[in-house]
């Protein structure tokens, strides 16, 4: 199985849409994801996510595009305070890279930037529901790993069991909240020193066919925002 991670196109946050450079990224993305043999394709809730995901939908004739609720893009802040800049994970983990902080110590989230943060309560509720998402798929999450349960595609009681591939559209911090999970890599890691997304940027991860395996997902891809060198 594979999951494709792209991100949304160029947004405008305040009416939760595409602007017109988001349009124009999120159609070349959709000619660049045919290459992927996309068999379902899965959304986030925001309007953003959506109007991406639909140009593919249009594109490859895949109608069904189910919503997933769980990988909406991350809050941060605080209830009194949302999305105040004090907590924005993105300028906190650029502060921590400065002060020579490790951003893989298992204690991040006691760094003051992500204590008390709604950004590390929805990061660390993503990486719990992508292990029950990827369990209604086949992979179990055991300690570190995942183990394929599924049986053997064609044999009498897998016969559906196809090695698909599955897009997912949705956000920068959702979606390094969701490879931090299945990486066993630490969240402000992937959110800042790996995976400062572009828009329509196209992230490739293969989990393991063979039924009964125990493995990590290899990443065939990683941020490939070559499609948009034309886009203006």
């Amino acid at each position: 199985m594979k999951i494709v991670l792209v991100r949304h196109g160029d947004p405008d946050y305040e009416k939760d849409c595409l602007t017109e450079l988001g349009h124009k990224q999120a159609a070349v993305a959709a000619q660049r994801l045919l290459k992927e043999d996309i068999d379902e394709i899965y959304t986030s809730p925001h309007g953003r996510a959506r109007q991406t995901a639909a140009y593919f939908s249009e594109a490859s004739g895949i109608k069904q595009v189910t919503v997933l609720d769980f990988i909406r893009e991350i809050r941060f802040g605080t209830e009194e305070a949302l999305y105040d800049n004090r907590w924005n994970p993105w300028l906190g983990v650029d502060a921590l890279i400065k002060e020579g902080k490790d951003l893989q110590s298992p204690a991040w989230r006691e760094y003051p930037v992500f204590k008390d943060n709604l950004a590390t309560v929805d990061a660390d509720d993503i990486g719990e529901k992508t292990d029950e998402w990827l369990k209604g798929l086949g992979y179990v999450r055991e300690g570190l790993y995942y183990r394929n349960v599924r049986e053997a595609a064609g044999s009498a009681t897998g016969a559906d069991a196809k090695e698909k591939t599955i897009a997912i559209f949705c956000h920068g911090g959702a979606s390094a909240a969701f490879m931090a999970r299945v990486l066993n890599q630490q969240f402000p890691y992937l959110c800042g020193a790996l995976m400062q997304f572009p828009h329509t940027t196209i992230t490739v991860l293969k989990f393991n066919d063979k039924p009964g395996s125990l493995s990590l997902p290899i990443i065939e891809l990683l941020n490939d925002s070559r499609h948009l060198k034309d886009v203006k």
